[in-house]
């Protein structure tokens, strides 16, 4: 086992050292989640492959229509199966800007919940995982097991066993923070335009997200196992708004990133010039309060966010279970929580897997000035 995870790290690492694709159109990837022969989760009148390809054409129809600088290359445009990691290849060989995977969610039948359960989550690839992340992870990643020698194609990888994803937390993706902003984007957009309960955004080691060499993102529509959810998938109607929803957040991404269309001069990428870093300062936290600190206050800080809430919460309340010297910002009409100030993303990753141990939801944000770059 410890031979295969040193080899998918090392293709993982080579993979991420790509040199960049040349000036283009912006491309978009829209990966239907499953097809042909997988049929994904089941509902009482449909399936998860119908409702995914049927949202990724809306959706590619908007983008064409309305984004007009943008290319979209659909993973799969009909009815057919098509492996994970040829998924992942096809959005590396395009050199794609950002790739939106679609799916819709379920829980066993066996729960409770199974008919009651609903909301919409947005997922990147993340450092650590909670259970809950975990297993909607594996349920995705199951999929390879269809293919023949699966093993070898996935070098020795097995998506039901816990110690295969070793080497997804060993592993730092270089758009960790573009592919946060994409998903919030989108999720925002799930809420506001296509009605979701928001169950928020969230990080798990999704095969298709750690093989892609841009910014990632894969969409849980909602909850297929739910009959009402499943009729809003399925109809026109309900199809129509979740697609308008991921077009609306892809934007919102755009614009906030700088990378819009061509007809706005002012706002086509540029070439940053290479700088030197300055060196990072040695950073240590107890278990309730970091003591890492960047030198400029008017430069970028990283932060670890952990909690959304309604309204203002005082220091000290036991909604942040033991977390000290907590900061917040307002975003929309919520307020969200954060913790510690960083130079990198790097730095702040031991303390992260502390926060996920209480708030297995956390994420690291980018923030200057003490607002939010998104």
């Amino acid at each position: 086992m410890r031979h295969t995870i040193y080899h998918i790290i090392m293709s993982m690492l080579l993979l991420c050292a790509a040199p960049a694709a040349m000036a283009k159109d912006f491309t978009v990837v829209i990966d239907p989640g499953h097809g042909g022969k997988d049929a994904g989760a089941l509902g009482t009148r449909t399936n998860e492959k119908t409702i995914n390809l049927k949202v990724a054409l809306k959706l590619k129809e908007m983008l064409e229509k309305e984004m007009d600088d943008t290319k979209v290359e659909m993973t799969r445009s009909t009815d057919v199966f098509v492996p994970l990691q040829k998924r992942a290849d096809f959005a590396n060989n395009k050199h794609a800007d950002i790739f939106v995977s679609i799916h819709a969610n379920s829980i066993s039948s066996k729960s409770p919940m199974h008919r009651k359960i609903n909301g919409a989550a947005v997922y990147t690839l993340g450092l650590d995982r909670s259970d809950t992340n975990l297993s909607v992870a594996m349920r995705e990643n199951e999929v390879m097991k269809l293919e023949a020698d699966y093993s070898t194609t996935y070098q020795g990888f097995d998506p039901s066993s816990t110690e295969s994803y070793i080497a997804f937390e060993m592993m730092q993706h270089k758009n960790m923070d573009q592919s946060i902003a994409l998903a919030e984007a989108v999720q925002n957009q799930l809420v506001r335009t296509a009605g979701r309960k928001n169950n928020g955004v969230r990080q798990a080691p999704f095969w298709v997200l750690v093989r892609t060499s841009m910014p990632s993102i894969l969409v849980e529509l909602d909850f297929i196992c739910n009959p009402t959810m499943e009729t809003f998938m399925a109809s026109d109607a309900g199809s129509t708004k979740l697609a308008r929803a991921i077009y609306n957040g892809i934007e919102r991404y755009r614009n906030a990133s700088g990378v819009t269309s061509k007809k706005y001069p002012a706002h086509k990428r540029a070439v940053k010039p290479v700088s030197t870093p300055e060196p990072e300062p040695e950073c240590s936290s107890d278990e309730t309060s970091p003591s890492c600190k960047p030198a400029d206050a008017s430069a970028i800080v990283y932060k670890i966010q952990f909690l959304t809430a309604p309204t203002v919460i005082r220091q000290g309340d036991k909604r942040f279970k033991g977390l000290k010297d907590v900061e917040s910002y307002r975003d929309g009409g919520a307020v969200k929580y954060t913790y510690g100030s960083y130079p990198s993303v790097n730095a702040a990753a031991s303390d992260l897997k502390k926060v996920k141990t209480k708030f297995p939801d956390a994420f690291v944000i980018k923030t200057r000035d003490g607002k939010r770059i998104k």
